[in-house]
């Protein structure tokens, strides 16, 4: 089956006071494990991840031919900017192409502009290029979309949608990657780990990482930020990961 909303919730049990763990973004795939009245249980065919969604009305499995390579994607109810409709498609959603016009892509009922695209087996050669793009994006426990995030989806939505495969939670994060780095030779794109949070290095001396003491994402000092969690949370760094 797959997720006809720009984004769905994906909750810890069948319950709207459950914890949401996870989100399906538009265009994500998944199985339907079993059905429990209004809803779902389901497992995500991108990272195996299973949870509970509300059971709507969601069309079979069909194939994406592009994916999302901008923050949020504006859409159109015609091929024509003049059509901008409410709502957007986030960075990581995949879509099928129908058709071409001029600078557009027809996908089922709405119109996308091509060059918020790229083709589903497209990779960049620097991964993280624009995770810079998510700065400000407000934090949220369980999100994966532009309107919230947390730490690790970021992480993980910059290699899944360069067809790299990446577990949802830290905690698996840092079990899947096995080459340990210290500290005082991390470089560019290592991952940093503190029990239930993670950050990506994009220099020897700064980081990046959607923060949840301050409620979004953010640029800071890898030492300063080492400091800061460890003052604040008690919580040391538990290692330190080469991913690329």
């Amino acid at each position: 089956m797959i997720n006809n909303f720009p984004f769905i919730n994906v909750y810890e049990k069948n319950s709207f006071k459950s914890q949401v763990v996870t989100q399906l973004l538009y265009g994500d795939t998944f199985k339907e494990i079993k059905v429990l009245r209004s809803w779902i249980k389901i497992k995500n065919d991108t990272d195996g991840y299973i949870g509970y969604i509300k059971n709507k009305k969601f069309p079979k499995d069909k194939k994406n031919t592009h994916k999302i390579f901008v923050l949020s994607a504006n859409l159109y109810s015609e091929p024509n900017i003049k059509y901008k409709i409410k709502k957007k498609l986030s960075y990581g959603s995949k879509i099928k192409a129908e058709k071409k016009k001029s600078s557009f892509y027809k996908c089922d009922n709405f119109w996308i502009k091509i060059k918020d695209c790229k083709k589903i087996n497209y990779k960049e050669k620097d991964i993280f290029k624009n995770i810079k793009d998510f700065v400000n994006t407000k934090y949220k426990w369980g999100g994966k979309h532009y309107s919230g995030i947390d730490c690790s989806a970021l992480i993980q939505l910059f290699l899944n949608n360069n067809n790299k495969f990446c577990p949802r939670d830290s905690k698996d994060q840092i079990k899947y990657f096995k080459k340990k780095v210290n500290l005082e030779n991390i470089k560019k794109y290592d991952l940093i780990f503190w029990k239930g949070h993670v950050a990506l290095a994009l220099s020897k001396d700064k980081l990046i990482h959607a923060y949840g003491p301050i409620k979004k994402v953010i640029i800071m000092s890898v030492h300063a930020t080492i400091k800061k969690i460890a003052k604040t949370a008690n919580l040391k760094v538990i290692g330190i990961r080469r991913i690329i």
